[in-house]
């Protein structure tokens, strides 16, 4: 699966995108979250509040818990400011 990180989730982590095979374990998209904030220091303070980050899977909004089943991008970046 292509994860892309936008804006300061991407600036924390280091990376615009990548590709990652999931565990098994990782169905939906809190799931995803949870395994990315483990899987090292840069992640887990990138996601450290994960209940404000915003996901888009396959190009579409996504609310916590989406189904990860046959999606081919997901798409992490933290909420948006008006001005």
């Amino acid at each position: 699966m292509k994860i892309r990180y936008f804006a300061w989730v991407r600036e924390r982590i280091g990376k615009a995108e990548e590709v990652v095979d999931l565990p098994a374990e990782v169905a939906t998209t809190t799931d995803l979250l949870m395994w990315l904030k483990s899987r090292g220091e840069e992640y887990d303070w990138a996601l450290e509040r994960p209940e404000v980050i915003r996901v888009a899977c396959d190009q579409v909004h996504a609310p916590p818990g989406t189904p990860l089943a046959g999606v081919e991008e997901v798409a992490l970046f933290p909420p948006m400011t008006g001005g």
